[in-house]
């Protein structure tokens, strides 16, 4: 009796083994032949016996599965997930048996998805589909875990799109991990267009250089992003209305980085949104003592200032960032923007007043101080201009105060300039 149930047993194990191995060579023909939909159905069919297969049987499966998954490039977001979950598997079984048959071509596959994944994040980030590109950009961090950058931008396109759920939680993960972001980017001149250009890599952009199609190579160091990441937890607990957790983050990430500038100014930038300005201003005059020679800073605490309606502040803080740094051609646009912004309260006076005497002499009085207004915001759009030729809109503002102020033979000269530029675009 005995040998009669280990005889049974045996022909049992032997039957699904035999099953095992007809569905996985009906998976693998309708790979090759790219019938996924076959080949998820048989993959189905054996997943159910693939318990009790051996490591050889259980890799191939997986192995498998994850090719029927990924359709060459064609699956759906779950089954990229599905598929990369398999591939990994596969791996770790080989790994662990010391035997890899698969691992080098799942590497190769998973290196496709990696590039596919990528390009369609950017493609949806070009058609502005904010949400489909987040997803993707977060499902290559997951195949690429060494790459938070795509975490990063995961977060990011998710705060795009208004998807503060998600975003929190990307960037709340950033947090943890302790991402920096800091790093430098890799420039160059391309020769036939004489345009400068982004590398993703250093050695792509030397690449570049070294086969003489790009000149003037040029490296930038990125600066950190931990303060970025903190002011938009904090930020969107804000929009979510709990202003305490908005508070605890800065709080947090100030005790950690003290004389952190960037965190120092996030802070004071939520206490902004709060609407605490007394605190927002002595945030900002401990920032302005603790660098004061920093144009970059002056000229951030100008944006912020010039935010909260601090026009004087923002003047001052602008004004400082150009001495710093006489060639810091946003702080005179922004100058510029500052000086015009005085001239709505300005046309709706005018647009206000009747026609008597009175009120026509009031007219005159405001068109001479608009004009005025005009010509003091001249000299910093000219010089915006100077150092950013390229500048559309520095251009058209420097075309229509030229036309306001009467200065015809200015106004040709720019108008000629920015059917140029925009012909260039």
């Amino acid at each position: 009796m005995k040998k009669q149930i280990v005889v049974a047993l045996a022909l049992l194990v032997s039957t699904i083994s035999f099953s095992q191995k007809n569905e996985l060579k009906a998976a693998e023909k309708a790979i090759k032949s790219g019938n996924f939909a076959d080949a998820k159905s048989a993959i189905t069919s054996a997943e159910s016996l693939i318990g009790s297969a051996d490591d050889k049987m259980k890799a191939k499966f997986y192995f498998l599965k994850g090719k029927a998954m990924y359709a060459m490039g064609n699956a759906s977001n779950d089954d990229i997930d599905m598929a990369i979950e398999s591939f990994d598997k596969a791996k770790s079984i080989e790994a662990s048996s010391g035997k890899k048959k698969y691992t080098d071509e799942i590497n190769v596959i998973k290196g496709e998805m990696l590039n596919g994944l990528l390009s369609k994040a950017q493609t949806a980030l070009q058609n502005k589909e904010y949400m489909k590109s987040s997803a993707r950009f977060e499902k290559a961090y997951r195949m690429s875990p060494q790459d938070t950058l795509y975490l990063y931008y995961a977060a990011s396109t998710a705060v795009t799109a208004q998807d503060y759920v998600a975003s929190l939680k990307y960037y709340e993960e950033l947090r943890d991990l302790g991402y920096n972001g800091a790093g430098y980017q890799y420039f160059a001149t391309n020769k036939e267009t004489g345009q400068e250009e982004l590398f993703d890599t250093k050695l792509l952009r030397d690449a570049g250089v070294k086969a003489g199609q790009y000149i003037a190579p040029r490296d930038k160091k990125t600066a950190s992003k931990s303060a970025e990441i903190v002011k938009n937890i904090a930020l969107i607990h804000l929009t979510n209305g709990d202003n305490e957790k908005a508070m605890s983050a800065m709080k947090d990430a100030r005790a950690q980085n003290p004389d952190d500038l960037g965190l120092l100014i996030s802070e004071a930038n939520v206490q902004l949104k709060m609407g605490n300005k007394d605190k927002f201003k002595e945030l900002m005059q401990e920032a302005t003592t603790k660098d004061p020679d920093n144009a970059e800073l002056q000229y951030n605490l100008g944006v912020i200032a010039a935010e909260a309606g601090e026009a004087d502040a923002a003047k001052a803080y602008y004004e400082k960032a150009i001495a710093l740094d006489p060639s810091y051609a946003d702080a005179y646009n922004n100058m510029a923007v500052l000086i015009l912004s005085r001239e709505e309260a300005i046309v709706e006076e005018m647009n206000s007043l009747g026609t008597s005497s009175a009120d026509n002499k009031r007219y005159d009085e405001l068109r001479a101080e608009r004009t005025k207004l005009y010509e003091s915001a001249i000299p910093y759009l000219e010089t915006a201009l100077k150092l950013k030729p390229k500048s559309i809109n520095a251009a058209q503002t420097l075309m229509n105060i030229y036309s306001a102020t009467s200065q015809m033979d200015k106004f040709k000269a720019m108008k000629a300039k920015v059917e140029e530029l925009q012909a260039g675009n």
